[in-house]
């Protein structure tokens, strides 16, 4: 009997617009942690911390965050088997988009053209003033703080600066968000990777899809909240599962 992989292979084969919906299990295997796994992000920090009421209101909460972010394992990250399977699919031209909620750039990284990437959760490399709108590359504001400006402000307006990284309590990005519905609309399948499917609004993105009947594939170590609507549920580590998925697709 086919292994989940293997179905997969044969659901997808006929496919030319595969629209891939990548979450934080794509990027553990690059050594950045989840949020909500046994090890993930939420048992460690106080979630309230990553809200945009706080972050405006208190300079110790802007510190704590500048010097997580300037810790964290991302600045180091590299693509792994995943990042580089959903490339693979985009140079075999069958790849309609990827929609992520990574912040981390490793799709692009790995060589998917920024024009298939869409980020709903923004984006950890820029750093936008709040007031004026100026920006900088994040590792040149990094160098701030590691210089001792633990709270730093815009040169230019002394507003407050933020990553280009979505709170909790921020607006999603029009634009992107945009884009991702356009990508769900034209796809001719779907495969949601590494992500339970329970944050909102961007969980609509796969199923916007998959309500038009498409093909849809859940690839994800553990339950989902959509597990009931997938054609195929694969329970497999993400780089393992793209990488075999991808493979199959270019013989087919």
């Amino acid at each position: 009997m086919p292994d989940t992989i293997e179905r997969a292979g044969s659901l997808l084969s006929g496919t030319q617009r595969v629209l891939v919906f990548t979450g934080a299990g794509v990027s553990t295997e690059s050594g950045i942690p989840d949020f909500r796994g046994p090890d993930g992000l939420w048992t460690k920090v106080d979630p309230d911390d990553f809200t945009i009421t706080r972050y405006l209101a208190s300079s110790a909460a802007r510190k704590r965050s500048w010097a997580r972010w300037s810790h964290s394992p991302i600045r180091n990250a590299r693509p792994n088997a995943a990042h580089l399977a959903v490339a693979e699919l985009a140079r075999m031209g069958r790849l309609e988009g990827c929609v992520t909620q990574n912040i981390d750039g490793l799709h692009q990284a790995a060589g998917l053209p920024r024009r298939l990437v869409v980020e709903v959760h923004g984006n950890v490399w820029k750093v936008r003033c709040l007031m004026c709108s100026s920006e900088w590359p994040t590792q040149e504001v990094f160098g701030w703080v590691e210089g001792g400006n633990e709270d730093p402000h815009c040169p230019r307006c002394r507003g407050i600066i933020k990553l280009t990284v979505i709170s909790f309590g921020q607006a999603m990005p029009t634009r992107e968000m945009s884009r991702a519905h356009a990508m769900a609309r034209r796809a001719d399948a779907v495969v949601a990777v590494g992500t339970t499917l329970s944050v909102w609004p961007a969980a609509e993105i796969p199923l916007i899809a998959a309500s038009r009947g498409v093909p849809f594939v859940i690839v994800n170590v553990g339950a989902t909240d959509f597990d009931d609507r997938a054609d195929v549920k694969v329970e497999h580590p993400a780089g393992e599962a793209l990488s075999r998925l991808v493979a199959l697709l270019a013989d087919s």
